[in-house]
């Protein structure tokens, strides 16, 4: 009976899937009342007091080559263009042409350096002609830019970062998606983790917040603690345990305290571009998925992450589906005054 019992506890240890007797999504336990909209204006009003130092997630790593195209964006309703050099440095500055406005997104990189396709003007990252850089900052996985006349706030030297596994061995996967709605509201969808199990019930079950912010200047020391089961298929699923926090005014991060995946992470990152034609507000939403584990057979899974990546960007993009008609939903009733919160 011993060795039963002690082969069932190595093959629970080796395998991180659970079975799961199914539950009729409207007879799960309701979460309406711990979700208490005051609990979560105050987790939003701790994170959006937090300094960035006017920092702004521009774009994943991947996205800005050394390739013959810049990558071009509007962050808070300003131009920014950024490229690599020849020695794979990276570079960024206004979007603008300072001679005559031309839109240097659609300008080619030609040795390292950007000419204006309007009139040849060849800047190299440095300052020349009118044209001045942005401090921009590549973390490996995302790639920030430092806007002081949009965050008007005290500049910091670097973004602030959120703990991370060790990049080298994680795969990550980058998915962005925009919507109509301010970051706030793509905070505040974040900082509600009660909806998870009602909103999202093809990917978690057997939701359940345990801890919650005692402030809001607690956020990112505490968080919302989370217990957890990701579907995979059927009845299988794997149990976690997940710590919400926010280190800064744009940015919620799910890490993985424990279970299958331990330390790995999922930032969201709400970056503002600026009014659309009709003027309403449009958000970048920029998650970076960090996935590790301490299984042998994950150096299995990272060799076969270009195949891997694309699958995670998908899962994210269906959660994304439905989470960003959450925030234009908030966003559309925070207009109209009609917000309930």
């Amino acid at each position: 009976m011993t060795d039963r019992g002690s082969h069932r506890r190595s093959l629970r240890d080796r395998v991180p899937l659970r079975l799961r007797r199914p539950v009729p999504w409207h007879r799960q336990g309701a979460t309406w009342r711990e979700a208490k909209p005051a609990l979560i204006a105050q987790a939003l009003k701790g994170a959006t007091a937090r300094p960035s130092g006017n920092w702004y997630v521009l774009a994943a790593s991947s996205e800005i080559t050394g390739g013959k195209r810049p990558f071009g964006r509007t962050v808070g309703g300003t131009e920014v263009v950024a490229w690599r050099d020849e020695a794979g440095g990276l570079r960024a500055g206004p979007g603008i042409c300072p001679h005559l406005g031309a839109p240097l997104r659609q300008s080619p990189v030609l040795c390292g350096a950007l000419v204006c396709h309007w009139h040849g003007l060849t800047l190299n990252g440095n300052s020349f002609a009118g044209w001045d850089p942005y401090p921009v900052h590549d973390d490996g996985v995302l790639v920030w830019v430092r806007l002081d006349a949009v965050g008007g706030e005290p500049p910091l030297e670097q973004p602030v970062l959120p703990l991370r596994p060790d990049i080298g061995h994680s795969i990550v996967a980058v998915y962005t998606a925009v919507g109509t709605c301010e970051p706030e509201d793509v905070m505040a969808n974040r900082l509600d983790p009660w909806h998870g199990a009602w909103f999202h019930p093809y990917s978690f079950v057997d939701l359940k917040v345990d801890t919650t912010p005692v402030s809001a200047s607690s956020l990112n020391e505490e968080g919302f603690g989370v217990d957890v089961s990701f579907k995979v298929a059927g009845r299988a699923v794997v149990p976690v345990r997940a710590a919400f926090t926010a280190p800064e005014p744009r940015t919620v991060v799910m890490h993985i305290t424990e279970g299958e995946g331990a330390t790995s992470v999922v930032e969201t990152h709400a970056t503002p571009l600026g009014p659309d034609e009709r003027g309403e507000p449009r958000t970048a939403v920029i998650e970076a998925v960090i996935a590790t584990s301490a299984r042998p057979g994950f150096s299995l899974a990272r060799a076969a992450a270009p195949l891997v990546r694309p699958m995670m960007r998908r899962a994210a993009g269906r959660l994304w589906r439905d989470d960003l008609a959450y925030a234009e939903r908030r966003w559309q009733l925070r207009s109209q005054g009609k917000f309930p919160g």
